[in-house]
């Protein structure tokens, strides 16, 4: 079976890991567009990329949108604690992003608050 290469080489080592804190506060968001308001909502929520990952505290952020439901958004984050994603919240971006949902989403944001493990010290 031939493999297509994407011209990104990974070393699959996984080092990257290493540095996520033992039971960081991890979270999964959710939020769909309003019928009509997929365009917007992005358009909202694309400038977010560069401002929480410029956040000295974030350790992972990923903005991803459904590929078979344009406007269903997920958001995928990784904190060393709940107080540091908590700061991030009250962030002026962040307030005025949850600001304009009401025009642009259905029901505002689902949020599954999770905690990450690694395998344990050998």
């Amino acid at each position: 079976m031939a493999i297509a290469s994407s011209g990104h080489a990974q070393s699959g080592s996984g080092a990257g890991y290493a540095t996520i804190p033992r039971d960081a506060y991890s979270v999964v968001a959710e939020v769909r567009a309003k019928p009509g308001k997929e365009d917007a909502l992005r358009s909202a929520t694309v400038p977010l990329i560069a401002l929480v990952r410029g956040d000295p505290k974030n350790l992972v952020y990923f903005f991803q949108e459904d590929r078979e439901a344009p406007g269903h958004l997920v958001f995928y984050e990784v904190w060393a604690n709940q107080a540091d994603f908590e700061a991030h919240n009250n962030m002026p971006y962040v307030k005025a992003w949850f600001a304009k949902l009401p025009a642009l989403a259905e029901g505002g944001v689902k949020t599954t608050k999770m905690r990450v493990y690694r395998e344990a010290a050998r």
